[in-house]
């Protein structure tokens, strides 16, 4: 069975993005989110994959979007998220690879948290105003299984705390 993980850096406000940016920047986390999806198929919405411009490299890029004209060199397109995650599974089961990567944005996180079987997050000490959240974790669905603080890198904005949770069977 492939797991799904929704991946994403998070605010304590909840805050995942301004003006289709990240808020902050933190290379170290770049680093884990690197370790977490490469060699795995990530499934993202349009808004997310031209924030980013380009596809992550060694990696399947499922971007999914309701226009049917959009395509981007290196990308598969789904219209909705059932299909992605069939592209993703296909695609994991012929890479070997035992997870999904959901990078965002809001709308493909709520979409595919009911089905998810973990969180990888990062928790970005700070309050940074924005325009795109992730969804709320219900604790009676969510268990924290690990947290590991980190301190500001040379190349970091703030702390951060990498936090992983395990859906409640």
């Amino acid at each position: 069975m492939t797991e799904i993980v929704l991946v994403a850096a998070v605010a304590e406000n909840g805050v995942i993005g301004r003006d289709n940016k990240l808020p902050w920047r933190i290379k170290s986390d770049l680093q884990y989110f690197k370790s977490l999806t490469v060699g795995r198929p990530v499934v993202m919405g349009r808004k997310t994959y031209e924030s980013i411009g380009k596809p992550l490299p060694d990696r399947t890029n499922i971007v999914v979007t309701r226009d049917k004209t959009f395509s981007a060199p290196g990308t598969v397109t789904a219209s909705d998220v059932e299909g992605a995650l069939k592209l993703a599974r296909e695609d994991a089961e012929r890479r070997s690879a035992d997870s999904i990567a959901v990078i965002g944005g809001t709308e493909i996180f709520r979409q595919t948290m009911p089905m998810a079987d973990r969180l990888a997050l990062t928790v970005v000490h700070g309050t940074p105003e924005g325009d795109v959240f992730f969804p709320p974790i219900d604790p009676a669905q969510w268990k924290e299984i690990e947290r590991r603080p980190q301190s500001r890198g040379p190349q970091d904005d703030c702390d951060f705390t990498f936090v992983t949770y395990v859906r409640r069977r």
